[in-house]
């Protein structure tokens, strides 16, 4: 950190971030040091959900990396089957709008966490570039979708840290 610090004051650098997941993200904001934090999250993966609050309040800016679980299965992604035993446990379809892929609901889940400043959002596939965008401009999901939501993958077990 002191060398970070370093390039700074030297005018090399403007900001110092640090990706991290827990445990160990969570000294590195009590240290007060870091300008943005790279987090995992997605409505798949919510262990660090009160980690981005955290290190919003501190002063950070946050980046979420993983909101869309690497993908769906089912629509060519690469992300991994159990994780979407949760989904199906937790019956996320239902709240699903018509026509709303799975990876749609799932970035839209994670543009909803109060706290989210961006999010890293990476394809190979231009169609799913396609989709993506026209999730992220359809907004975060409304307050009561959010809501049930997190009632419905709490109640499977996926649940913040």
């Amino acid at each position: 950190v002191p060398v970070m610090e370093a390039v700074r004051a030297a005018g090399k650098v403007r900001w110092i971030g640090v990706s991290s997941k827990l445990p160990e993200i969570t000294r590195f904001i009590e240290w007060g040091v870091f300008d943005t934090f790279q987090i995992p999250y997605s409505a798949l993966e919510r262990a660090e959900e009160r980690v981005v609050t955290a290190a919003a309040r501190g002063g950070a800016g946050t980046i979420i990396r993983g909101g869309v679980a690497r993908g769906a299965p089912e629509e060519g992604g690469l992300g991994h089957r159990d994780r979407w035993a949760t989904w199906e446990k937790a019956g996320l379809d239902e709240l699903r709008v018509p026509g709303e892929t799975r990876t749609a609901l799932l970035l839209r889940f994670t543009l909803s966490h109060p706290d989210l400043h961006t999010t890293i959002v990476g394809t190979l596939n231009p169609a799913h570039l396609t989709r993506n965008v026209q999730a992220a401009e359809a907004g975060p999901l409304p307050a009561d979708v959010y809501t049930e939501a997190r009632r419905r993958l709490e109640a499977v077990g996926e649940k913040p840290a």
